[in-house]
């Protein structure tokens, strides 16, 4: 005999959802300038309800949370061998670097450490290098929660596309700032597979790891598995360039090796720029999203750069419309119902943009707002040292926003200031935290010591421990190991390469 039981029972579920406009509006905030402009022509095809408002409204300035937050504004030859040149030549300068005295691995950052630096130049397409690695997301199949940490992990690639924040550190970022608790062996799951992106090497946590996932790429052959032995068993060798020793350990001769050296020598360490130039050699203008003026009395305001941004409006004819069906749709024809219901839906469309455009606006400039309160200092002097501790939460916190927003509007967005264009994220900065509890911010210790070793006497250039007490004296008491970190990814080798 069968018996039916009925049970109530109660259980508590964490579940999210969005709407469209809260995902239109999240894309949009997203979008730099000109990408902006873009999609707003786009909309503007594809919607007759949207149209140009003829006398486009004049945008004020704002200060340091001043003005209305609810209306917020503000030859192909020639280039190929260029680049094989501009990598051997990195790599070159990337090994020699490796040279230094302790057990770390080195971080190579390439490049200028005067001032000038400071200046961004973008080549290729407008398409970030951020954007193109995620739009490569989409061609593998992920988990929503292996999709949030690849995006976190290609956020965290460096410049030149190495990863060089620990798997540890990454692991505890996504717990705080994401409420992600993924263990370090889950990050590198799906870090391995953001290794089988392109370019080849990318995410690589080391030079070392970076050009093994390069030699992984290649065919089957005896090169490859002699350059998987040089890179695996004789690294050390081959950063100092003992070639005479890779030879007898290898039982090579002199063509072998010679035809080694080169082969190893294509490989790219720095894939990340590599990717920029796979996308064209254009040179593209940087576009500001935000212009700050800082007056002589120590006043900062700014304003929202709109560009060929339009102002928008709904199209006046399909508001009469919406107004005659509102008055008349009890004694109209079943087929003008349809047309007029074509009509509604455009409208709500436009009104939908415009609003997320409103939207947009608005977090866009209690952003920008935060960001200059909490780092007014160095809008009034340009002083990279006055740059203090600032993250995320703390821009969140002082918005009202959701971290992922404060993220969204600083991932792509640029200000122009008095000292130059910067990207937002240059505006913030790790913590340092002492023995003592001080908190002090990395970025201030980064130029602190820029400013030691570029002026240091480069015929006795100072150790890390060196490094280390003169940093103490000034305020800065940092370990040995952190100022190797800090010299690392400053571009600097170690005392005995400076000479």
């Amino acid at each position: 005999m069968q018996s039916q039981i009925q049970e109530q029972r109660q259980e508590q579920r964490l579940g999210q959802s969005i709407t469209q406009q809260q995902l239109l509006q999240a894309q949009l905030i997203e979008l730099p300038l000109a990408q902006l402009v873009e999609r707003v022509n786009a909309e503007m095809d594809d919607n007759p309800a949207l149209e140009i408002l003829s006398e486009a409204p004049e945008y004020p300035d704002y200060g340091e949370g001043n003005g209305d937050p609810d209306y917020a504004e503000g030859n192909d030859d020639f280039y190929a061998q260029r680049e094989r040149e501009e990598r051997q030549s990195a790599l070159d300068d990337a090994l020699a670097s490796l040279g230094r005295d302790d057990e770390e691995l080195p971080v190579y950052q390439g490049g200028n450490n005067s001032a000038e630096s400071q200046e961004e130049t973008i080549y290729g397409a407008t398409v970030s290098f951020y954007d193109q690695l995620k739009e490569q997301m989409g061609f593998i199949n992920l988990t929503s929660r292996e999709h949030d940490i690849m995006e976190y992990l290609i956020g965290s690639l460096d410049d030149d596309g190495l990863l060089r924040k620990s798997l540890d550190t990454i692991s505890d970022e996504l717990a705080i700032y994401y409420n992600i608790d993924a263990t370090v062996s889950e990050i590198e799951g799906v870090l391995r597979q953001l290794q089988e992106f392109d370019p080849a090497g990318i995410g690589g946590r080391s030079l070392q790891e970076c050009l093994l996932l390069q030699i992984e790429r290649r065919d089957d052959s005896r090169l490859k598995q002699l350059m998987q032995r040089v890179v695996t068993d004789f690294f050390e060798d081959f950063t100092k360039k003992r070639w005479h020793r890779i030879q007898q350990q290898l039982a090579l001769s002199d063509l072998q090796t010679e035809a080694l050296r080169r082969e190893l020598l294509r490989l790219n360490p720095k894939p990340g720029a590599s990717l920029g130039e796979t996308m064209g050699r254009s040179m593209q203008q940087i576009t500001p999203d935000f212009i700050v003026d800082t007056q002589d009395d120590g006043t900062v305001t700014f304003t929202l750069n709109q560009g060929d941004l339009p102002e928008l409006t709904v199209s006046q004819s399909f508001a009469d419309s919406m107004k005659e069906y509102q008055q008349n749709r009890d004694h109209i024809s079943r087929q003008a119902k349809e047309a007029l219901l074509y009509i509604k839906k455009k409208v709500d469309a436009a009104q939908s943009f415009i609003e997320a455009i409103r939207v947009r606006r608005h977090t866009l400039t209690i952003t920008m707002s935060a960001i200059i309160q909490l780092q007014h200092q160095f809008f009034v002097d340009g002083d990279e040292a006055s740059l203090r501790p600032m993250i995320l939460k703390d821009v969140a916190e002082k918005t009202g926003l959701d971290m992922s927003t404060i993220s969204r509007v600083s991932n792509s967005k640029y200000a122009q200031t008095r000292w130059g264009t910067f990207p937002l994220r240059h505006f913030f900065s790790d913590s340092y935290v002492t023995q003592s509890g001080e908190q002090l911010s990395t970025r201030q210790i980064k130029a602190v010591l820029r400013d030691m070793i570029d002026n240091e006497d480069k015929t006795q250039p100072l150790n890390d421990d060196a490094l280390a007490d003169a940093l103490s004296k000034k305020g800065f008491p940092i370990a040995r190991r952190t100022v190797a970190k800090y010299r690392e990814q400053l571009g600097y080798p170690v005392a005995r390469m400076r000479k």
